[in-house]
């Protein structure tokens, strides 16, 4: 929540701050008001949870503006955002990004009800789907602006 304050004071809310903020600070209100057994649910699917919400969230902005739409405006000049190529961009990046934390979900899930396994579902196949969805962010825009470049030139 200290590192979101300076967007905070400026008004730039991105929603998986605000979601993240809004996650932790109902955690923090059970883990004051419920008592040790009735947090073990939550500490059991945590992981569940917070991936579920994060996913959720992510994939919900597709209906207004992609939450990665958010981010990407802080290094892409104010002309290029209404344009269809930037909105498609990270239409895309925005679903890549949801399903990796849905998926993330769901293998924390399995993780939990499996008796062998539990690495591979916990932390192997996620930290995977984050690097691979890291290197789609990373190559995906200059990839869709080239081929849109060459469109352009083509005869």
């Amino acid at each position: 929540m200290v590192l979101n304050l300076p967007d905070l004071r400026r008004g730039s809310f991105k929603v998986l701050e605000v979601t993240g903020i809004l996650f932790f600070g109902v955690m923090a209100l059970l883990a004051l008001f419920l008592d040790r057994q009735d947090m073990l649910w939550l500490e059991t699917y945590a992981q569940v949870l917070s991936s579920s919400v994060i996913g959720l969230v992510a994939l919900g902005s597709l209906a207004f503006v992609p939450f990665t739409e958010q981010y990407a405006r802080e290094s892409t000049p104010r002309e290029v955002w209404g344009t269809p190529l930037f909105r498609h961009v990270n239409r895309v990046l925005t679903l890549v990004w949801g399903s990796v934390f849905v998926a993330t979900a769901a293998l924390g899930l399995v993780a939990l009800h499996t008796t062998s396994g539990a690495d591979w579902f916990n932390w192997i196949i996620p930290v995977v789907l984050l690097i691979l969805a890291v290197r789609f962010t990373e190559r995906y825009p200059d990839q869709v602006r080239e081929r849109a470049k060459a469109a352009r030139t083509a005869p």
